[in-house]
């Protein structure tokens, strides 16, 4: 009967956790958001291209 108690305190402690880690994260702008991350990948960085520019420029000096 012990062990219920053990099982019911850990997991009523490990969800305050995580419900104080929600909370914690929705306050310092985590979720604000939730388009940008999701469409990033499809545009190009401008530091790639001047990275591929210069690569470029460099097998051209050569």
């Amino acid at each position: 009967m012990g062990i219920i108690f053990v099982l019911l305190a850990i997991s009523v402690s490990l969800a305050l956790f995580f419900l104080v880690s929600f909370i914690w994260a929705s306050k310092n702008g985590q979720f604000d958001d939730t388009y940008g991350p999701a469409v990033r990948m499809l545009f190009d960085s401008e530091d790639e291209d001047q990275t591929h520019q210069t690569s470029k420029t460099k097998k051209e000096c050569n």
